[in-house]
């Protein structure tokens, strides 16, 4: 993005592309507003959101230890703690001791976190996907390149 004091001389504003700020705040608030819509689809399930998304990084990322996932979650160890927990007693999550220290613990997700988190996200996406629908061909074009973009970006921060 051209920030505004280098758009050429003469370039109309409805032309000149908007500056990175303006973009980052849009795109923010854009992210915000549809996590939470989506976010309602997770109501019809049974777990919470800190449960959901830490199950989701246990699934994805797993097996991970429990310091590991407090971080990624970036919540204190003693609240992921209770989490972990709550995942393990609904048999979602098993403790496991580590392949190559036996004095570290891993969490791993059981076949029913997975299902549950992959059934999760299923209504997520079609939800999502009732709301892309109506849209025209070059609209959902212009949301593909821009979902690209967005995973580039994520990407580098990882």
């Amino acid at each position: 993005m051209t920030p505004r004091s280098a758009r050429p001389a003469g370039g109309s504003p409805a032309t000149a592309a908007p500056a990175a700020d303006e973009v980052a705040d849009r795109l923010h608030s854009a992210a915000i507003h549809l996590l939470r819509w989506l976010r309602r689809e997770d109501e019809r399930g049974a777990l919470s959101g800190p449960r959901l998304s830490a199950l989701s990084v246990i699934v994805f990322g797993g097996p991970v230890t429990l310091g590991e996932l407090a971080a990624a979650e970036q919540v204190r160890p003693p609240t992921m703690t209770r989490l972990v927990n709550a995942l393990e007693a609904d048999g979602l999550v098993v403790r496991e001791p580590d392949a190559a220290d036996g004095r570290v613990t891993r969490l791993r997700a059981t076949a029913a976190g997975r299902r549950l988190l992959t059934a999760g996200r299923a209504r997520r996406v079609a939800a999502l996907a009732r709301q892309l629908a109506p849209l025209g061909a070059r609209d959902q074009a212009t949301l593909a390149r821009a979902a690209a973009l967005i995973e580039r970006l994520a990407a580098r921060q990882r």
